[in-house]
């Protein structure tokens, strides 16, 4: 089941995504959306008697975490060896503040303090219900779905600063969508799941979940040992090798197979004082 969150012009809804999907898990161009009688977080699958085309809705970020987005570095082996790091004994956490999250089309922001913003290409794990200490085998049961994420970081600011909170934490560092994907297991190929970067068109990351360090159960694992997880929080799987650089008017997709895909412009960030 694919769940949504839209806007038809007026406040924001859940929906379900209906129709054929191909390979990628791309929607069929008469795909609808079904909206759903509130957050299905809290109030499950309720489905109300209408419908929109899915190409006459916005769809905005399917969750916005109320608590926080936990971020896992150095996840791909490939990607610790890029930026001259070792690979981690355990799985290493950082936070992204909730304000970070954006939806489908919403532009990064470039802020002035950085000359160097990358993106990072992500599975991202939706946690459906208020856990801690979940054993590695109970993992499935606490997770709601998937979706798709950008990591962006700020790569100068997270070398010079050491800790990854600026380099991380700047509004629309973390677009998210374009849905919640509740029937999905990324380790159950072989070859995992492919996670593929584009940059105005190009494949700049082109990677496989099955490449992970820790595995998903792992990560919900360890986290849960160390905070509580509540509803609608995230986390980030890590990402392949092949990170690099953005500009302003440049745009970044990201397709998971299975899922779909997350577009999202690059914008120049201004001053908004009083904002």
């Amino acid at each position: 089941m694919r769940i949504c969150r839209f806007s038809t012009g007026e406040e924001p809804r859940f929906g379900v995504v209906t129709g054929d999907v191909d390979q990628f898990g791309q929607p069929a161009e008469d795909s609808v959306v079904v909206p759903l009688a509130g957050d299905p977080l809290y109030v499950g699958i309720k489905l109300l008697d209408e419908e929109h085309r899915l190409n006459d809705v916005r769809l905005l970020a399917p969750v916005i975490p109320r608590s926080k987005v936990v971020g896992i570095g150095r996840n791909y082996a490939a990607h610790a060896a890029e930026l001259g790091h070792d690979l981690p004994d355990e799985p290493l956490m950082f936070l992204k503040p909730n304000t970070t999250v954006v939806g489908p089309g919403d532009p990064i922001y470039y802020p002035p303090q950085t000359s160097n913003l990358h993106y990072e290409g992500e599975l991202a794990v939706v946690i459906g219900r208020i856990c801690r200490d979940v054993p590695a085998e109970q993992a499935t049961d606490v997770i709601f779905g998937y979706t798709i994420a950008n990591d962006v970081t700020a790569r100068d600011l997270q070398k010079s600063d050491v800790q990854f909170t600026r380099a991380k934490g700047f509004d629309s560092f973390c677009p998210v969508g374009p849905w919640i994907e509740t029937d999905l297991d990324p380790h159950d190929f072989n070859d995992g799941r492919a996670v593929q970067t584009y940059l105005n068109g190009d494949v700049v990351q082109d990677g496989s979940t099955a490449d992970m360090i820790f595995d998903v159960p792992t990560l919900v694992a360890h986290v849960s040992s160390v905070m509580t997880l509540l509803p609608g929080d995230l986390i980030l799987t890590g990402t392949p090798e092949g990170v690099g650089p953005m500009q302003v008017g440049d745009e970044v997709e990201i397709s998971i197979a299975g899922i779909g895909a997350l577009a999202n412009p690059v914008a120049l960030r201004s001053p908004n004082p009083g904002s």
